[in-house]
């Protein structure tokens, strides 16, 4: 019983490892498709040397004045902590 049961997973990783190296196509899509969301990343969040800079209590507590009044902090409240 415990051979055949033995027998039977190592047939179907096997299999598994089989269909999925034939499927370079999948592989190239996923290839990109990482890429492209590598990139955006990228492109989204871009360090200068103003903002590595270390900041005063004032600055950031402005900051934060500034993105209350312009509402940023009520759109990623919502959208981070919403609970979906």
């Amino acid at each position: 019983m415990k051979v055949s049961m033995i027998a039977l997973t190592f047939a179907a990783l096997t299999i598994g490892g089989v269909a999925h190296a034939a499927n370079p196509a999948a592989d190239q899509a996923g290839a990109l498709a990482k890429n492209a969301a590598t990139q955006v990343v990228q492109t989204q969040w871009s360090v200068d040397s103003a903002s590595a800079a270390p900041k005063t209590r004032a600055q950031v507590r402005q900051e934060l004045a500034q993105a209350e009044k312009g509402g940023q902090l009520a759109r990623l409240n919502q959208e981070l902590y919403s609970g979906s």
